[in-house]
């Protein structure tokens, strides 16, 4: 959740927070805050990380790629060492005068703190801010700094920021903190429908034959049986996901239930951000991202639509058309001042490149 420094107003539920002055982890190391300078924009996700550095004028400079960025796995030391890593190989400076990084992981105030530490700590130069992924979509999406954003990829969360600054956050900590709906959760549900299909338990669903052609085996049975003698990765259970919008178009009721959840998950974490905002019965943006939600399937958008007409009428539902690295590098505009102009150039730059 969002790092608690008081100040909160009257009223303000769990999750509702004022930005401050250190509302993220932020660390300084050897140069001032605001003018002129080069920003170095980190956008790190659990699959890659974009990188980007930017002049104060909204110019791209640099732009490179990384591996994903897991410190829940590979500790925070090597998590920031690999981003430094391909900083350095594409000749990019660690000496900005703002490194504005929005990292998967970075789901608590201790996580933010850790982050941005670990960044001074390796010899990065300049302000450096970092909160979680999540806000670089918000920023991508959305007109300006406030709004909503749901983010649906491997996994599901979502982040709130009003125009005033207040911001409503999820410690999206997985099952363990109420969340269901990334794509991880979709698959192994619609693992489990699959193997009570096959084996009577359950309604028949085209999930079995599904599982079977995804991954070339003669039974669901067996494929259960490969992830648990190791034969298979646990990870691939992902590759099931994308499959469960043209299953739920075919007429399967299973997979049909499946989405509707997931439409009705999406809708419900932005209507609670909205509400803990204030912003609920107000025009709103309301972005969303991650490859469940990109994807536009037309069923999702119907599903979706019908979520947010009753959930939240007012707000307007945005499927963002720049990557999340352009929301760090705008946030990073923000950050030093920077003109509409600026801020202009830098998305102009990124929108023809998303596929």
């Amino acid at each position: 959740m969002e790092p608690h420094h008081g100040g909160d107003a009257p009223g303000d539920g769990p999750g509702d927070h004022h930005l401050l002055p250190r509302a993220e982890g932020v660390h300084r190391r050897g140069h001032a805050d605001g003018g002129e300078g080069l920003i170095l924009a980190v956008d790190g996700g659990n699959s890659k990380t974009d990188l980007a550095l930017v002049a104060a004028d909204g110019q791209v400079l640099a732009t490179a790629r990384g591996g994903p960025f897991t410190p829940q796995s590979d500790g925070v030391p090597a998590a920031v060492t690999d981003t430094l890593r391909a900083v350095r190989q594409a000749g990019m400076t660690t000496s900005p005068v703002l490194v504005a990084a929005f990292l998967a992981g970075a789901d608590l105030p201790v996580e933010e703190e850790a982050l941005a530490a670990e960044f001074a700590a390796q010899g990065v130069g300049g302000r450096i801010v970092v909160r979680n992924d999540t806000f670089a979509l918000l920023r991508a999406g959305a007109s300006g700094p406030s709004g909503v954003a749901v983010v649906c990829g491997a996994g599901i969360n979502a982040v709130g920021v009003s125009p005033t600054g207040r911001v409503a956050r999820f410690p999206a900590l997985g099952k363990v903190s109420g969340d269901w709906g990334g794509g991880q959760d979709v698959a192994e549900e619609m693992l489990w429908h699959a193997v009570r299909a096959e084996d009577g338990r359950g309604p028949e669903t085209t999930l079995s034959t599904l599982v079977r052609r995804q991954f070339a085996v003669d039974s669901v049975e067996q494929f259960v049986l490969d992830l648990h003698f190791g034969r298979v990765d646990p990870d691939r259970v992902l590759d099931l996901a994308p499959g469960l919008f043209a299953a739920a178009r075919s007429g399967d009721e299973v997979a049909a239930a499946l989405a509707r959840r997931l439409a009705g998950e999406v809708a419900v974490m932005a209507e609670v951000c909205l509400r803990r905002l204030d912003l609920l019965e107000t025009p709103a943006e309301v972005v969303l991202g991650g490859g469940m939600l990109t994807a536009r399937d037309p069923l999702m958008t119907a599903l979706l639509d019908g979520e947010f007409a009753v959930r939240a009428p007012r707000a307007k539902v945005i499927v963002a058309d720049v990557p999340p690295i352009a929301g760090a590098a705008l946030s990073g505009l923000d950050m030093l001042g920077a003109t509409e102009e600026a801020k202009a150039r830098l998305r102009a730059h990124y929108t023809p490149r998303l596929a």
